[in-house]
């Protein structure tokens, strides 16, 4: 099975690529999903987080207040840091998971797995071909800024708190545009895909 790592800073189109791919046949893993997969309530994820950042960044229900937690770790590099190496081991053993099972059941599969810090992490090492999403600066700060509400300058605190997009191009075997919109990044997901499927035969 094709190995292959989805990443891209920050409100750049990610989950839009991923879902082309599964639409195209890949078997798919959005990293978000699994963050929360991993601090449901009663999981050792959650239990760890709650330990390093009390327990006021619940909600009534149980589950993590992800506008509360963001607020505190983005406002704040070490707690930003401390956070990703809580959930980080529990991530990738849940992401191998996955991988080991698509793995058996369809080994001339591609496998695609999305995550925000995978070059930071290391955790690009496992894959066997990188694909980095990303877009014009002044486009992601716009999408940022509707997806999650935020103020212009709370936007462009949380992009500065990421590896630079043209730092992050520069591990990538392949790219992918967005910043023309659905169209054209369907159209360029389109080929990534023929050329993943051509690299395993």
């Amino acid at each position: 099975m094709l190995k292959v790592g989805l990443t891209g800073s920050i409100a750049v189109g990610k989950s839009f690529v991923l879902r082309i791919l599964s639409e195209l046949g890949c078997h798919v893993l959005d990293a978000d999903k699994t963050a929360r997969e991993v601090v449901a309530p009663n999981t050792l994820g959650l239990q760890a987080v709650i330990e390093a950042f009390g327990k006021d960044i619940l909600k009534d229900d149980g589950t993590i207040d992800r506008a509360k937690l963001g607020a505190i770790v983005f406002a704040e590099e070490g707690k930003r840091l401390r956070l990703n190496s809580i959930l980080h081991p529990f991530i990738i053993a849940e992401q191998d998971k996955h991988l080991r099972e698509w793995a058996q059941a369809d080994p001339k599969g591609i496998a695609v797995v999305d995550a925000a810090l995978m070059i930071e992490s290391g955790g690009y090492r496992r894959f066997d071909k990188l694909i980095v999403v990303h877009c014009r600066p002044e486009v992601q700060l716009k999408r940022l800024i509707a997806r999650d509400g935020i103020s212009i300058e709370e936007g462009e605190k949380r992009i500065a708190a990421q590896m630079s997009q043209e730092e992050k191009k520069k591990y990538a075997d392949f790219l992918i545009d967005t910043s023309a919109g659905f169209e054209t990044t369907r159209e360029r997901t389109k080929e990534v895909f023929a050329e993943l499927k051509s690299v395993n035969g």
